[in-house]
């Protein structure tokens, strides 16, 4: 490897082509990294996105772009469902790895993927990357120092909404950067809320307040198809799952991925104790103050994020882009991230167990930490 990391990324979708390309050529990273290959299985989709960000290299498949020889870390930007398949291929191949979230879909695949990772002396980044956040960072010392006094309950979760069928950028056109169509959100493996939105509130959440020790729920399909333009995509994967955590003596947590219908501040926890409770960015009615605070309010939450710098803070996903340059400062400098596969796998073990704790009518125990 060079001065610079060549990243590779897997997948030419609507995460990476609102956020990867963009980010990452522009002129201000090239001295840190680089794209220098893509891969999609919709080859002329990998060609364009390549044409456009002048990518040296595209591919129909992530074998491929590894056999080729031409990275040093991948980004990968696929469905949830093959994530786990191409995070083991490219360990196999020794390159470094980047995760959107979520990193897996089982509790089993994430202990396995991190045993090989660290057997191949490879290093692993997994976005949401939550307790980056200056903010989540000033919580979880609030919290610590007993700001809310003893914790009573918490609460996170997201909604589905029409999000993912209204990304007019990605989805409202007739070539193949702007026709894709969305339809794996809603199916089996990777699909629902849990995986693809309500992984936000919850790293934010056990990263503030700790792993999680037990969960049970309740868990289907409410909303069996959904329209897009014109065709109707049927809903497979459970879309309607609402939970309890247990953080242990007797302190329980509400987490919620639902179709539609959401509580505010983005999902973000909402945490209670008998001295008040934090909602967002204010405590007991109050902002919370905290590094950088002047740049979220002027650009959104992602503005005190430390790579997100200049123009960046006006481009769309710069939280994924923050994620990806944390996996570039490691490989760089050894700098390890506090976006670590570890506390990924205990999300998505809290996932697992949900579904599993559905399907049983069992409250389910959990093994790990982070």
């Amino acid at each position: 490897m060079g001065d610079y990391v060549r990243m590779g990324i897997v997948g030419a979708g609507s995460i990476a082509l609102r956020g990867h390309f963009p980010h990452l050529t522009l002129d201000d990273v090239r001295d840190r990294v680089r794209i220098t290959a893509v891969c999609d299985p919709v080859l002329e989709r990998a060609q364009a996105a390549a044409a456009k960000y002048g990518v040296p290299a595209a591919y129909a498949t992530v074998e491929e772009l590894l056999e080729a020889g031409e990275v040093d870390a991948v980004s990968i930007c696929s469905p949830i469902g093959v994530h786990y398949e191409q995070g083991m291929l490219a360990v196999a191949h020794g390159v470094h790895v980047h995760f959107n979230k979520s990193m897996t879909t089982t509790v089993d695949e994430a202990d396995r993927l991190i045993a090989a990772a660290h057997a191949a002396g490879v290093k692993l980044v997994a976005s949401p990357g939550e307790m980056l956040r200056p903010r989540h960072q000033r919580i979880k010392q609030l919290v610590a120092e007993g700001a809310l006094g003893r914790l009573t309950w918490a609460v996170t979760g997201s909604a589905f909404g029409t999000y993912h069928e209204d990304e007019d950028s990605v989805r409202s056109g007739n070539d193949p950067l702007t026709n894709i169509n969305p339809a794996w959100y809603f199916r089996r493996p990777g699909g629902g809320p849990l995986y693809d939105m309500t992984v936000y509130g919850l790293h934010a959440m056990t990263g503030i307040l700790g792993p999680a020790r037990r969960v049970t729920a309740f868990s289907g399909v409410r909303v069996h198809e959904r329209e897009f333009r014109g065709q109707l995509l049927p809903t497979d994967m459970d879309d309607n799952t609402l939970m309890v955590l247990d953080f242990g003596d007797s302190f329980f947590a509400f987490v919620y991925g639902v179709p539609a219908g959401s509580l505010p501040n983005l999902g973000r926890p909402l945490i209670f104790g008998t001295g008040g409770v934090i909602n967002g960015s204010v405590l007991n009615g109050q902002p919370i103050e905290y590094p950088g605070m002047e740049l979220d309010a002027a650009f959104g939450l992602n503005g005190s994020l430390p790579h997100v710098v200049g123009v960046h803070r006006t481009m769309e996903e710069a939280h994924v882009y923050e994620d990806v340059m944390q996996l570039v400062d490691w490989i760089l400098e050894g700098r390890p991230t506090v976006a670590t596969a570890e506390h990924a796998r205990h999300v998505v073990e809290i996932f697992d167990a949900a579904y599993r704790s559905a399907a049983t009518g069992q409250a389910q125990d959990l093994r790990t930490t982070f």
